[in-house]
């Protein structure tokens, strides 16, 4: 019996990913990535995929995934949820693959044993967002934890996701930076939620927040944050696909995250990567970063 676990499967569908869902459709007619017949069908075709909030808000997943269960056979099961969490539904053995961005934990996930395969995707970077009146006055400080600094002097509020994600450990990395513990400040505030969620929670307070800048694109139109603090290397987000050692259960689904692993890095599906956002925003939402050395990015 497959895995019973929480499934967020739906997909919404915006403008942007169905004007690129067809380019790409059309751009693959040629490429190695063909449609799967009815033979060549995959014999268990459930994959489970734990990844993170920020990609699924984003909208990313909505372009990536019927493509991929096009070309395959292989239907999806996403589980959006902060990256601490997927790599513990990793670890359980409950998800066959994970596409998180939260490289120290990742590294320990892989030297435990729970992982066999870790293979760079994509980038974006954080952003430190607040309202325009900007109490803390933030705006131009020369790096994020400058900006923190001046955040918690002033006691300005300040949103936090508070739910073990990339974006939320990164987070606290720059307090600890700081050398201060905000967490139990009244100005300090967890939603243990999404990014997508904490976004809206920051712009109906009027607080601070930081983003995943992909994210921030996507939900800029409703939102009245800005971008104070942007081009740290500190902020760089990273993201990886790692493969759950089949070993942790005999009912991950090994072919599946194979399968899945080698499309997010395949050259079609990282020129894809490459366009999201673009005709929307003016610019991708995600660097597609696969055969690069990891080292470099940013630079």
């Amino acid at each position: 019996m497959k895995r019973e676990v929480l499934i967020n499967c739906g997909h919404w569908f915006s403008p942007l990913a169905f004007a690129l869902l067809a380019i790409f459709t059309s751009a693959c007619s040629a490429s190695p990535w063909m449609s799967a017949s009815a033979s060549s069908r995959p014999s268990d075709p459930e994959v489970l995929l734990a990844t993170t909030t920020s990609i699924q808000d984003s909208g990313l997943l909505d372009v990536l995934l019927p493509v991929f269960e096009e070309r395959t056979g292989y239907v999806v099961k996403p589980i959006a949820v902060g990256s601490g969490q997927a790599l513990v539904l990793g670890e359980r053995g409950e998800v066959d693959v994970l596409l998180v961005h939260s490289p120290d934990a990742e590294v320990a996930f892989i030297a435990a044993g729970h992982g066999v395969d870790r293979r760079l995707v994509m980038h974006n970077a954080f952003v430190l967002l607040g309202p325009p009146a900007d109490p803390a006055g933030i705006k131009g400080a020369r790096s994020a934890v400058e900006a923190f600094e001046r955040i918690a002097q002033a006691g300005a509020l300040f949103i936090s996701r508070g739910d073990g994600s990339g974006t939320d450990v990164l987070e606290k990395k720059l307090w600890t930076r700081l050398g201060y513990v905000p967490l139990g400040q009244s100005w300090y505030q967890e939603t243990g939620q999404g990014m997508g969620a904490t976004l809206n929670v920051a712009d109906e307070k009027r607080g601070y927040t930081l983003a995943d800048h992909g994210t921030y694109l996507a939900r800029k139109k409703g939102l009245t944050l800005e971008i104070m603090v942007e081009e740290d290397r500190a902020l760089l987000n990273v993201y990886h696909v790692i493969r759950v050692n089949p070993d942790k259960s005999p009912r991950i689904n090994a072919a599946g995250a194979r399968a899945f692993a080698d499309f997010m890095v395949a050259p079609d599906t990282q020129a894809l990567i490459g366009e999201f956002g673009v005709n929307q925003f003016g610019e991708p939402l995600f660097i597609p970063d696969a055969g690069k050395r990891e080292e470099a990015l940013g630079e």
